[in-house]
């Protein structure tokens, strides 16, 4: 009885290694950037720290991915990342991210538009002030998801 468990527990260690399977395989992200802006190299950085895998795509006609995408003009940041079938508009914070991967909502992406300071690749002070937006599928109106605010104490 006693090999019977030990070759369950065994198996079961060997296909679930960390106890998650999402531990097997990083989530893999491309991002459209143009190929001076140290920004969205900052920020493609800290994607890859979290675990991402990340395949950079330098480019100097971001406007065209925007609009493949369907990226709202009122809401276009710095660059543009793609995620399973989410884009990732502009300097959206890894917890706005995560949230998202963790969650599947029903959206087309997330967005912070233009370059907010101290966002995640533009500083990351934890002063910083800015929103992110979820962008619905269908004819929804983008809507606030996560606000950014100085942490207190």
């Amino acid at each position: 009885m006693y090999r019977r468990s030990f070759i369950a527990m065994a198996a079961s260690a060997l296909a679930f290694p960390g106890g998650s399977v999402l531990a097997a395989a990083p989530a893999k992200m491309t991002v459209y950037k143009d190929p001076n802006c140290g920004c969205c190299h900052e920020w493609s950085k800290a994607m890859a720290a979290a675990g991402f895998s990340v395949d950079a795509h330098d480019t100097d006609d971001l406007a065209s991915v925007k609009a493949r995408l369907g990226v709202p003009a009122d809401l276009q940041g710095c660059h543009t990342a793609v995620v399973d079938e989410y884009y990732i508009e502009g300097h959206v914070p890894l917890e706005a991210l995560q949230r998202l991967l963790r969650e599947w909502p029903p959206l087309r992406g997330l967005a912070v538009p233009g370059m907010p300071p101290g966002s995640l690749g533009m500083g990351d002070d934890p002063q910083a002030s800015y929103d992110v937006y979820a962008i619905p599928t269908g004819s929804g109106a983008p809507y606030v998801l996560m606000e950014v605010r100085p942490q207190k104490g």
